[in-house]
Parts: structure tokens; sequence; C-alpha cells
């Protein structure tokens, strides 16, 4: 293949498919469509921590430590397109004026054009509404395995009750057993 076919080839290339070939376009055409990337990847996170409640609370615990991986898996694609991000906000900062290591908030107030402005207000926006709505499972999914474990050790506390003295052998002397509403010996 000739320089010309390569180069003809590559314009046709997802901007993330051009930067991992090392041609990143960071201006705001490239900003963009790394907070678009960023926010359908925040997306799919509020989608894997609904499905995850979803398993907490039918008590479908068989599949959990899978949705935990998606999760897992999503916030690492995530954590990448953080960098990327912060790359081309400095990149971005920069060519507009302002500080290298300038927020997107920033971006915003230097943005050279009233369009511009509006994209990334609009991409700002999303991004704390979707994220807001991400804490807002999460915490809810923390409170029931919280309330979940509280459970588990209140039960087998009444199950196994602690002994409270010893025989001379240094064997427990635990009281007999109470009665529970579930056959334990199954």
């Amino acid at each position: 293949m000739n320089t010309m076919t390569a180069s003809r080839d590559s314009r046709h290339l997802s901007p993330s498919s051009r930067q991992a070939e090392g041609r990143s376009d960071m201006g705001p055409q490239g900003l963009s469509a790394i907070l678009w990337r960023e926010r359908e990847l925040l997306e799919m996170l509020l989608f894997k921590l609904e499905e995850e409640q979803l398993l907490l609370t039918s008590g479908t615990t068989r599949w959990l430590p899978f949705a935990t991986r998606e999760v897992e898996q999503v916030l690492e694609r995530l954590r990448q397109t953080g960098l990327e991000r912060a790359v081309a906000v400095s990149a971005l900062a920069v060519a507009w004026g302002t500080s290298e290591d300038a927020t997107l908030r920033e971006i915003i107030a230097s943005a050279p054009s009233e369009s511009w402005r509006d994209v990334f207000t609009s991409h700002l926006k999303e991004l704390t509404d979707i994220t807001g709505k991400i804490a807002e499972v999460r915490d809810s999914n923390l409170r029931y395995l919280r309330s979940v474990a509280r459970s588990t050790s209140e039960t087998l506390t009444n199950l196994y009750p602690s002994p409270s003295t010893y025989d001379s052998q240094g064997g427990s002397t635990a009281s007999p057993r109470q009665s529970h509403l579930f056959d334990s010996d199954i």
C-alpha cells in the first residue's frame, strides 16, 4: 500500500482509531467526541449498576460476580477515557489561551464562540446529571449489601452462639441448641 492510499484510508477511521494511530485531533471536535464517549460509558455504568441492583433485590446472587466484573470493566474504560479527556482539555485550553490544567468549566468560559460554549455546557450538564444518578444507584446498592451482611451476621450469630465457658479439657460448654425456624442440618 502506498503512502497516498494509507493517508486516504486514515481519514475514514473513527476519532478513537486515529488516536490509537497517533493522529489524535485535540481540537474542540476531538474533545467533544471524547465527552460523548464518556457519556456513553457513564450510561453503561448506570445500566450495569442497575443490573447489579436487580440481582441483589431478587436474591439471585449467583450472577453477582459476573455483574460486578462488568462494572469493573466499564470503570476501567472510563479511567482510560478520563485520561484521554484530560489530555484533550489540556491541549484545547492551551489553544484557547487558558491554563493547561483548566477544567471543563474554564474551557466553556474561554470558548471562542457561543456554539462551542453551548456544546460543552450541554456535555457538562449531562455528565453531571448521569453522575448524580450513578451515585444514587451505587448508594442504594451499598445500603442493600450492608443490610444483607448485617442480616446474615445476625442469623449466623443466632445459629451458633459463642461459648461463654469452657470445660476442664478446653472444650466449650455451649448452651443446648435452641429451636430455629429452619433446618440447619440440610
